[in-house]
């Protein structure tokens, strides 16, 4: 039975709470953690050898999607009426409005330490990392980025991604010029905030926990990732002759033979391939 994923601005008080109560019991019961650790184990830059699933890679979308799923099946096991909301960025860009209110979220990080003391998933409420990369076991955030302020994606810079008509381009990386994949995952030329873009950028703009391979501590990264997969659907919905590239694995020669996944190649750590994961429309719709 198809089910949808609604805009986290149009959840009833209601849907906010099941939410988070499921998220919490999923956090309590020791399983959250596994996901924060999935996504660490697969957060291979560039620079790295091996495989690259997650990140800088055509794969991307396809795990990130395959990720949700995973997360959202939790979430249901505990609450059957849950389904991740999306936090459209382009649209709700207020450091104090929805999703950072203290029955969603919860706010910014303080002053001091960017430690985030309101909301459910504040240290106080028993929101603590047990998995993470930095030596602090509470969420931060900063939001907008306080030292250096950034903005927020806008309507335009998403539009100029959706454009594109190819999914993906040699060389397969963060270097890729063309390509929706890469537009959208944000690694631009340049350094510092210019290069960032659209997910990327939202990554820097929350910041905190948000910024490292264990982003996933903060919830923020559910709501985050399931907007990036909406704007995936909806650049299939516009170019609905174009597929997931590269359809066949680098060769021997190239410099990216064994460390990206084809078309019908499967995505780690799962079995099902970009091929598989490409139409969900009888598995969710986005409202």
């Amino acid at each position: 039975m198809t089910y949808t994923r609604k805009n986290v601005s149009r959840l009833t008080t209601g849907e906010r709470r099941r939410f988070v109560g499921a998220v919490l019991e999923l956090k309590r019961r020791g399983e959250y953690d596994r996901f924060v650790l999935t996504h660490i184990e697969h957060f291979a830059p560039d620079g790295e050898s091996g495989l690259r699933a997650a990140h800088m890679t055509p794969s991307f979308l396809p795990w990130h999607r395959l990720f949700l799923l995973e997360f959202e099946e939790a979430l249901q096991r505990i609450d059957p009426a849950v389904t991740l909301p999306y936090w459209d960025w382009t649209r709700n860009r207020s450091a104090a409005g929805t999703p950072w209110t203290d029955d969603l979220l919860g706010g910014n990080g303080r002053r001091s330490d960017r430690q985030v003391t309101t909301g459910p998933f504040a240290r106080r409420e028993g929101w603590v990392l047990d998995v993470n990369v930095t030596d602090t076991d509470y969420l931060t955030r900063d939001l907008g980025r306080s030292h250096d302020p950034i903005a927020l994606p806008t309507v335009r810079d998403v539009a100029s991604a959706l454009e594109d008509p190819v999914y993906d381009t040699a060389p397969w990386d963060s270097t890729a010029t063309r390509g929706f994949r890469n537009k959208i995952e944000g690694w631009g030329r340049g350094a510092g905030s210019a290069s960032w873009r659209n997910h990327n950028r939202v990554h820097r703009w929350i910041g905190g926990t948000m910024l490292g391979a264990a982003s996933v501590n903060d919830p923020a990264f559910w709501l985050h990732h399931a907007y990036v997969d909406l704007l995936w659907t909806r650049w299939q919905q516009r170019h609905r002759r174009s597929r997931y590239l590269p359809a066949r694995p680098p060769g021997r020669r190239d410099g990216q033979f064994g460390r990206i996944v084809a078309r019908r190649e499967p995505v780690p750590p799962w079995e099902f391939t970009p091929a598989d994961i490409e139409n969900v429309a009888e598995i969710y719709v986005y409202a």
